[in-house]
């Protein structure tokens, strides 16, 4: 073997019946790969983009990568969203360079000044007068689709979306066995008390799998097991249709040190109490649903080796308004991201190893994770 050339894969044994394969280590660490998800994954599904509270009134924006696009969500003057392609009809420039903010009417491109509206149609240019013959409307902003649900502004880039609720209320239908077992823990009315962002050192899929299991559970999650001591066993929520992982008997509540958490939100159902329920909804959104609060991660797949993960505490309105203290509950599930995030950068440097060229395996408990690997 000359210098330069990489060493063959070590051969994988046929699996026992007990064991499935994983996906190969260059899924995670592929350029290519990472390049035809964002293209055939993030830009042609559903995208959990923006909490719809944080572009509150007409102007307020955010900016959001989507694939490899970049997106200017807007609210407008009507005071409905609007989201469209962050570049500029003309000759293309980057028009907000601005990852959120406020403006008054319109959006002007720094280059040549074309300007557009809060609905992304073409208000003004230069001489735009002299050229009687070009449509306001066609020469405006490209636009993305658009739906609001659970309080979060959800964009969809392909020209023909898939159905929102055969796909994105779907996945939350088959994880809670019913479409409306959700509706209860009033996400849209919730308010956001905290929000933290982690920037993982580890590909998109790694998160997506290690929030899908629990067989970890045991040996990195101290807290979340006193909490939750079936987790313990190794058998996450989300392997049972319509199961929540039930409270310690003596937890009072979903905090770090299972101590009296906050009060129940009023649609939550008795059977339903004293619960935590965890949902995937594909690609990249986890919603976490206890009595008293919702966690909702955000994850944007950045290259094929970083993702950010935004991560939000959701409480009834009157527990942040009034300034209760909520810093034992958020510390949870904090804890348990920094415990997962370090687990998924771990797995990540060893994605291009020969060792791991065929992938690995996955247990038992594990195996509800093929099923992402095939949609995947």
């Amino acid at each position: 073997m000359t210098t330069g050339e990489i060493a063959p894969a070590i051969a994988s044994p046929e699996l026992p019946a007990s064991l499935r394969g994983t996906l190969p280590g260059r899924y995670y660490t592929d350029p290519t790969i990472f390049a035809a998800e964002q293209a055939l994954v993030f830009e042609t599904g559903w995208f959990c983009a923006v909490l719809a509270a944080d572009i509150p009134m007409p102007g307020a924006f955010e900016t959001v990568q989507i694939g490899r696009e970049s997106v200017i969500v807007a609210r407008g003057r009507d005071g409905a969203v609007n989201a469209y392609l962050n570049v500029c009809r003309h000759r293309g420039a980057r028009l907000c360079t601005e990852d959120r903010g406020m403006v008054r009417r319109s959006f002007q491109c720094p280059y040549h000044a074309w300007t557009y509206g809060l609905d992304g149609k073409l208000v003004a240019a230069p001489n735009l007068g002299d050229m009687p013959d070009v449509d306001k409307v066609e020469f405006g902003l490209h636009r993305v689709h658009v739906r609001e649900w659970l309080g979060y502004v959800w964009l969809c880039l392909a020209e023909e979306p898939p159905s929102f609720e055969e796909t994105v209320v779907g996945d939350v239908a088959a994880r809670l066995g019913a479409p409306d077992a959700i509706v209860g823990y009033q996400v849209a009315d919730l308010k956001l008390g905290r929000r933290i962002e982690y920037d993982v050192k580890a590909n998109w899929k790694q998160i997506v799998e290690n929030f899908m299991e629990c067989y970890h559970c045991a040996t990195i999650h101290p807290e979340l097991t006193e909490v939750l001591p079936e987790f313990a066993n190794g058998l996450a929520a989300q392997y049972f249709v319509g199961h929540g992982a039930e409270f310690g008997e003596d937890v009072a509540g979903f905090t770090v040190d299972g101590s009296a958490g906050l009060e129940r939100i009023p649609g939550v159902a008795e059977e339903q109490d004293r619960r935590y329920y965890a949902i995937t909804v594909r690609p990249q959104v986890f919603i976490n649903l206890v009595p008293d609060h919702v966690v909702f991660h955000r994850m944007f797949p950045l290259t094929a080796d970083r993702t950010l993960v935004r991560c939000d505490w959701l409480y009834l309105p009157e527990v942040v308004d009034s300034g209760t203290d909520i810093d034992r509950s958020v510390e949870l599930f904090h804890r348990v991201n920094l415990q997962d995030f370090d687990a998924c950068e771990r797995c990540q440097v060893s994605m291009d190893s020969r060792s791991y060229a065929r992938g690995g395996v996955l247990v038992p408990s594990e195996h509800h994770i093929a099923e992402f690997h095939d949609w995947v």
